[in-house]
């Protein structure tokens, strides 16, 4: 069944208008719901791709344009090594297996970032993907892979020291717009709306310039189980939040099931 036309808002429905156009997300608690289960953390992050996968597939049926999911922090690093390990080997399997269902359902993915700390087989990975997918025109889905927001600030504010070192730009005319042009998404909206699951309330160092005036979400459901009803009860906050029309996670979904 296909999701993308939505009715105007009445007292029943929700429009098109009212759904944020960008998520953003922290994807937090796979360690934890592993660890309940009696099983490695590893199983968690693995587990977590099916998460992902839903996300993807929801976003795509509500129509929202972009979905961006905190996959691997700058400080994540500091993690033990057989975990990080594992984080790199199950990022490389998702972007050899994952990325021709994406391109198949018309999704563009970019990853965001910085690479330079990865292999080069992953690197070569991300670019083959980049290139495959570069011209679709359905959700836009980004991966913020190495990525902090504060390196983010960081490398815009470079960008624009160089082009200050070439006599391109006088420094005094720098405004937030420049430095908003040299950061990671500059050409998507910014987040409507950023979720955090796994109960703790911090954006920990994630899009720290683009989510400004996002509406925060935070819910104790551990990544793995945040499924599409999880994800509903978000879009419903949101949709009151700024609409001032009080919705439930029930009516989303009995919005996706007449459309």
């Amino acid at each position: 069944m296909e999701y993308s036309i939505f009715m105007v808002l009445n007292a029943d429905k929700i429009s098109q208008q009212c759904l944020p156009k960008h998520v953003a997300i922290i994807m937090d608690g796979n360690g934890r719901w592993a660890q309940a289960k009696n099983r490695p953390r590893v199983y968690g992050h693995k587990k977590g791709v099916d998460a992902v996968r839903q996300s993807v597939q929801f976003c795509a049926k509500l129509g929202v344009q972009s979905l961006t999911l905190f996959a691997f922090s700058s400080e994540n690093w500091r993690r033990p090594d057989d975990e990080v390990s594992t984080l790199m080997e199950l990022f490389l399997f998702v972007l050899s297996k994952e990325v021709k269902k994406l391109h198949k359902n018309n999704v563009k993915l970019t990853i965001i970032g910085d690479l330079s700390r990865f292999s080069d087989t992953l690197r070569k990975k991300v670019d083959a993907a980049h290139q495959l997918t570069v011209d679709n025109t359905g959700l836009q889905l980004n991966i913020a892979a190495n990525y902090g927001g504060r390196w983010d600030i960081a490398n815009a504010a470079k960008q624009l020291g160089k082009q200050v070192a070439a006599g391109e730009l006088d420094p005094n005319d720098i405004t937030e717009e420049h430095l908003a042009s040299q950061m990671s998404m500059q050409d998507q909206v910014e987040p409507d709306l950023l979720i955090r699951t796994g109960g703790d309330l911090r954006i920990s160092n994630f899009l720290l310039w683009q989510v400004a005036y996002a509406e925060l979400y935070f819910t104790d459901t551990l990544w793995p189980d945040f499924n599409e009803a999880a994800f509903a009860d978000a879009i419903a906050c949101y949709v009151a939040r700024e609409r001032r029309f009080g919705c439930t996670g029930e009516q989303i979904k009995q919005l996706l099931a007449e459309t």
